[in-house]
Parts: C-alpha cells; structure tokens; sequence
C-alpha cells in the first residue's frame, strides 16, 4: 500500500511533498501512538569503521543508507542477500525483530543481533531498516540513529561477537513536524548492517503508519 490519499503509489502525493520540510504531521484517529513531533530527534553519530570483520556505518539523517545520496524525504535502498531460510548468511550474523511493545501511546520494536556462525565477527554501528510497500518497493520512510521515548541511544559498543552471542537495538516510531501525511507500510527489511543479508518483518495494525523511525546503536544486553 502507498501514501494515504494516493493510489498505488508508495510516495507522497504533490501537495504532501511541498510540505514535506515545512508541513505538520496530519492523522485522524492513529496520531496518537506516535512520539510528539520532534521529540527523540538526534543527530548522526559519526561512521566507525571496524578494523576486521563487519563495517557497520550509521545512516545520514536524509537517508536510510549511505551513499549514494538521496533526495531531501527520500531514502535509498540497496540490495543486500536475503538469508538463506533455516541457514546462517554468509557474514555470521543474523538479525530478528521481536513483537510491537507500548508505552505511554508509543510504540517501538527490539531488534536482536545474533553470531549464527562459527568464528567471532567484529561488531560497531547500527542497524540498516527499510519500510516496504505491498510490493516490496521501498518507501520513504527515513530511520535516525537517535534516541526515542522508548530509549535511549548511548551509541554503538564495538564488540567482537563470539559465536552464540547476541546484541540489541531498540527501533521507536517517531513524528516530526516536516512529516506530512503518514506512510502506510507493509513491512520492514532489516539487516546488521548496511549491505548485509537481510529479513524482512511484516507490519500489522496502526503500526503500519510511519513518519520517521529513530533507532539506537547495536549493544550487548544488559544484564538484570
């Protein structure tokens, strides 16, 4: 499914993307489950690239990705591996996504960061998320590294993950002010990282309604 008010099409409709830097975020009966506008915005964290193993780079505040650029409220996909079912992809690492948990009318997702394989893998960014329509197009759907109402962003942990162990991310839906009309999504494509193989997690309910997303840096548990 696309933009509320256009048919089939995943991207916000001409009135819409004139407001997208100035408008103010417009939804009868569902704006309730998201952050008040601008709240939990962050600026990116710089890139840190790890000596061995993976690089995991946190995306720019106008794209879900790094390069190549994208258009101001416009993000750019690539196209990493999906992992192989019932498998451990190539890179060791295997991400999951656990279920919508509710705070306060806001909403957020954890996302969990396993070594499937069998030798440590170094591990230092956040993770890489994409909105997808019904198609599996990408939308237009910006995700921060930021922290939210749902928690807070203390960075990435560089860590040599051994095999079996795990790291977390929180991913927290978030308004802001420039946000316009809403996006309705049907899913979520995840991966560790950037380029990395990735999952994809369908979306059910209000929460298919999206803004912005802000997301905190991969990090072992805390014990508790």
């Amino acid at each position: 499914m696309g933009v509320r008010g256009l048919t089939g099409t995943g991207i916000r409709g001409a009135a819409s993307a004139a407001l997208i830097m100035a408008g103010t975020l417009t939804l009868s009966g569902c704006a309730g489950f998201l952050v008040p506008a601008g709240e939990g915005e962050a600026g990116p964290s710089p890139s840190r690239t790890a000596s061995a193993g993976v690089r995991v780079s946190p995306p720019s505040p106008l794209d879900v990705v790094s390069p190549p650029a994208a258009l101001p409220g416009e993000s750019v996909r690539t196209s990493p591996t999906p992992s192989a079912t019932g498998g451990c992809p190539g890179s060791g690492l295997v991400v999951d996504m656990g279920p919508v948990e509710a705070a306060m009318m806001h909403r957020a997702v954890g996302l969990t960061l396993t070594n499937c394989g069998g030798k440590p893998v170094r591990v230092d960014g956040y993770p890489s998320v994409q909105a997808l329509d019904e198609n599996g197009d990408a939308l237009p759907v910006k995700v921060n590294p930021g922290s939210s109402y749902m928690g807070q962003d203390k960075g990435p942990e560089e860590v040599m993950l051994a095999p079996g162990k795990t790291m977390r991310s929180l991913l927290a839906w978030v308004s802001t002010p420039t946000g316009g009309d809403l996006v309705e999504g049907d899913a979520l494509e995840i991966a560790p990282a950037p380029g990395l193989e990735a999952r994809t997690f369908p979306l059910e309910g209000d929460v298919r309604m999206l803004d912005e997303f802000n997301m905190t840096g991969w990090r072992t548990p805390t014990p508790g």
